[in-house]
């Protein structure tokens, strides 16, 4: 149960958020463009970050430059 952690844990890098034109899911509420984000883990297709609403979200890689 890492995952837990993970809001507490050191901070990998930041991204900045490129879009919030996701396809089948709703993303504009919990990301806003332009802003940066800590990465506290990363994956091949998903980048976990803390987001707008201050808890860690795993999102697609694309969302983010």
């Amino acid at each position: 149960m890492l995952h837990l952690k993970w809001k507490e844990a050191p901070t990998i890098r930041t991204v900045k958020c490129v879009h919030t034109n996701a396809s089948k899911y709703l993303v504009s509420n919990v990301l806003t463009v332009g802003k940066e984000y800590e990465v506290k883990n990363e994956t091949e297709e998903f980048i976990f970050v803390i987001d707008n609403t201050g808890n860690v979200g795993g999102y697609y890689k694309d969302y983010f430059e």
